[in-house]
C-alpha cells in the first residue's frame, strides 16, 4: 500500500490533492461527509454512509474511479460496496486500460531532437537486457489522469526493491509519442546512463617460467667464467709434448732451439687434436 501526502485543496475546493513522493504522481480525493467523519473518527457515521453508498454507487462513477487507475478491491473496499457489484461495471475499462497499456509501447519516446525512431518498448527492452532485468516479469499498465491523458506505468521487482517508472501517453500516428514523468522512466530512455559494475579480478599467483639455455648463452657464461689468458709474448716458449721413448737409450735427440722473435703457428692436426706438436 502507498503512503500519500497531502499537497492542499484543488482549485474546485472540493477535493484534496495527494501526491505519491516515490513517483511525484499525484491524486484527487473527495474531500465528502465520509472524509470528514474518518478525520473526525466517527466510525458510527462512516458506518451509516456506507450503507448509504452501497445503495447510491452508480456504474458511471464506479467506471469512471477504475478508469483513473483504482483497482476493483480498491473501489469496492472505498465505496463500501462488494466486489462482485463492482466487477460487473469494471471489466470493460479494465479491457480498455489494458489496450492502452499494449498501444504505449509501440509509441515513441519524445527526446530534445524529437521522436525516437525505436519504439518504448524496444527502448526498454534493451535497458532490461544491459541491466539483467527479467523484461518478461515486467508489468504494464495504463490509466487516464485528471487532465484527460493517459498515464502508462511500468512495475518491475530489481533485487528487493519495486521499481514503477512513468510516461504520458499520446496516441497518434505512427504509433503516438509518450514524455517521461519521473526519473525511473528518464533513466530508461537514456542508453548511456547505465554503467556496468567494475568486475574485480583476483590477482593470480606469478608463474615462474622455465627458460631453456640456448648455445649462445651456453658459450657466452662460459666466456665470462673462463679465466682470462695472458697475452701472447714473442718470447715465450711454447710446451713441448715430450714424444715417446725409443727401444734405444743411445738415440736422444737433442732438444731443438726455439725460434727468437718467431712464434709457433699450429698445424690444422693441432688444431682438430686438440694438442701441439713440436716442429722444427
Amino acid at each position: 500500500m502507498r503512503a500519500l501526502r497531502v499537497v492542499g485543496l484543488h482549485e474546485d475546493g472540493k477535493s484534496l490533492v495527494l501526491e505519491d513522493p516515490a513517483s511525484r504522481t499525484r491524486f484527487l480525493l473527495p474531500a465528502d461527509e465520509r472524509l470528514r467523519a474518518a478525520a473526525r473518527g466517527d466510525i458510527a457515521r462512516l458506518g451509516q454512509i456506507e450503507i448509504e453508498l452501497e445503495s447510491q454507487m452508480r456504474p458511471r462513477e464506479i467506471q469512471a474511479r477504475i478508469r483513473a487507475g483504482e483497482s476493483v478491491e480498491q473501489v469496492a473496499s472505498s465505496a463500501g460496496v462488494s466486489v462482485q457489484r463492482v466487477e460487473r461495471f469494471a471489466y470493460p475499462v479494465l479491457l480498455e486500460r489494458s489496450r492502452t497499456a499494449e498501444l504505449a509501447q509501440s509509441a515513441h519516446p519524445v527526446r530534445e531532437d524529437g521522436p525516437d525512431v525505436q519504439t518504448l518498448g524496444e527502448v526498454i527492452a534493451y535497458a532490461f537486457g544491459v541491466r539483467g532485468h527479467d523484461h518478461s516479469q515486467a508489468q504494464w499498465d495504463a490509466w487516464r489522469g485528471d487532465d484527460g491523458k493517459w498515464v502508462v506505468v511500468l512495475r518491475w521487482k530489481a533485487g528487493r526493491s519495486d521499481n514503477r517508472a512513468h510516461w504520458s501517453f499520446s496516441p497518434g500516428a505512427h504509433g503516438g509519442t509518450v514524455h517521461a514523468l519521473d526519473e525511473h522512466a528518464e533513466v530508461l530512455l537514456n542508453p548511456n546512463s547505465y554503467q556496468p559494475p567494475r568486475t574485480v579480478r583476483a590477482l593470480e599467483p606469478a608463474r615462474e617460467s622455465v627458460v631453456q639455455p640456448t648455445l649462445d648463452a651456453v658459450e657466452e657464461q662460459r666466456a665470462i667464467e673462463a679465466p682470462a689468458e695472458p697475452e701472447d709474448d714473442d718470447t715465450r716458449e711454447i710446451p713441448r709434448v715430450p714424444d715417446e721413448p725409443e727401444d734405444s737409450v743411445d738415440s736422444v735427440e737433442p732438444p731443438a732451439k726455439p725460434k727468437k722473435n718467431h712464434p709457433i703457428v699450429p698445424s690444422w692436426e693441432d688444431v682438430l687434436l686438440g694438442v701441439r706438436t713440436q716442429r722444427g
